[in-house]
């Protein structure tokens, strides 16, 4: 372990001490696919500092899960049943590391379990907690609370009523990619009409969406087209075309190579939030002309060690950025492995592991999307990364998990 000076903050700068079952705690079994058990014995979690407050050098936002009310019909299709004590506390855990919340993004279910009753009331609520904590918060704005619209007006109206709720409860906008968009929109003209229209009303400078088909695919072609070199001229000339109402950018195609084309293009003063939960360390830690700052799913897993990297960024120790970030990229790599939409099932895993829910039940019933095996890989890497903040819980709650899955020794 070494300290940095400036900060008191502990930084493990050999993360290969903690793989495998080097570790002194529990022990627990994980499944394989080829039908066998694998041991393995805890460590300690990693010596994370709190850091309530924001980071010098980078603007970072982590997009919150919901978490589901135990007692409550969370079948697929059903209304959205909230626990929203531990909602909110997952919140406050993520602004007592230093993170602003992506409110009621694809991460908080929406498309996938979160209508839009539950939708409003989620960022009223957010909204008013992060205000009086002093921290930063944007919400997502789609048109996810209609049925089928039949024109692109029909599309504008229905993201403006969306802008309007998000902006009278006091958050920043995030304007999402539109599924009925995707559906409806003939070709670039069409999406520049719509995006024109929205961004010429919107109070304050927004963050701009770009979710990519591997999230969502129902949104392939997005920007009236599937070639990405196309698509991304649409989005730069919205982009320029609104650089005074656009903050920045969120990202999320998965590639490094076209986010670092992109940042550079960008207009002066217009952010790239990154999206990339496969690449964010060195897209964040930048290549010495430009970097991302971030808006990722993943930090919501991963945001004790995300912190301790930033810490050491702002302080310009970039050894120590490696050494605390490193870590954390295989279990993002895991938990956002193809399909990724279902990435949800690993960050709501992660927080009952971890003691932050009663249960380990989701919205729409997507608990289920993920298996044992994948499961018990998050396990393994949440535990080498040292993010399993109590380990004997974690322990406990894996192993009443693997019983009720018919994995026993």
């Amino acid at each position: 372990m070494t300290t940095d000076l400036d900060t008191g903050l502990a930084v493990e700068l050999d993360p290969g001490l903690r793989a495998g079952s080097a570790g002194e705690g529990p022990q627990v079994l994980l499944p394989r696919r080829d039908g066998s058990l694998a041991a393995l014995r805890l460590g300690a979690p990693g010596a994370w500092v709190d850091h309530p407050g924001r980071y010098a050098s980078r603007e970072v936002f982590a997009a919150a899960h919901v978490v589901a009310d135990p007692f409550g019909d969370n079948v697929p299709g059903a209304p959205a049943a909230i626990d929203w004590d531990a909602t909110l506390a997952f919140r406050h855990e993520l602004f007592r590391y230093g993170f602003g919340v992506a409110e009621a993004m694809d991460t908080a279910q929406r498309n996938m379990g979160l209508d839009w009753a539950g939708t409003q009331e989620l960022v009223r609520r957010s909204a008013a907690q992060a205000k009086a904590a002093g921290a930063r918060i944007a919400s997502g704005a789609g048109t996810d609370h209609k049925g089928v619209l039949g024109s692109v007006d029909e599309v504008a109206l229905a993201y403006l009523e969306q802008v309007e709720h998000v902006e009278a409860c006091g958050s920043q906008v995030i304007v999402m990619a539109s599924r009925h968009l995707a559906a409806v929109a003939r070709d670039a003209e069409d999406y520049a009409a719509v995006y024109d229209r929205v961004l010429g009303q919107v109070a304050e400078p927004v963050v701009l969406h770009w979710l990519g088909e591997a999230f969502d695919p129902q949104l392939r072609g997005y920007w009236g087209t599937s070639d990405v070199e196309t698509a991304t001229a649409t989005f730069l000339e919205i982009v320029r075309a609104h650089a005074a109402k656009i903050d920045g950018v969120k990202v999320s195609l998965l590639s490094a190579e076209h986010e670092r084309g992109l940042r550079a293009a960008l207009p002066e003063g217009v952010r790239l939030y990154t999206g990339d939960d496969f690449n964010y360390p060195e897209l964040i830690k930048g290549d010495g002309t430009h970097h991302s700052d971030a808006l990722l799913g993943a930090f919501a897993a991963v945001a004790p060690a995300a912190s301790a990297a930033l810490v050491a960024l702002d302080a310009g120790d970039h050894a120590a950025y490696d050494a605390a970030m490193a870590p954390t990229l295989p279990l993002s790599r895991h938990v956002f492995e193809a399909p990724t939409f279902y990435y949800k099932t690993g960050i709501a895993f992660l927080s009952w592991l971890n003691g932050h829910q009663r249960g380990f039940t989701m919205l729409g019933g997507l608990q289920a999307g993920r298996d044992a095996v994948h499961l018990g890989r998050v396990v393994e890497l949440a535990d080498a990364a040292g993010l399993l903040r109590d380990p004997d819980l974690a322990a406990a709650r894996w192993t009443a998990y693997l019983r009720t899955a018919g994995v026993e020794a």
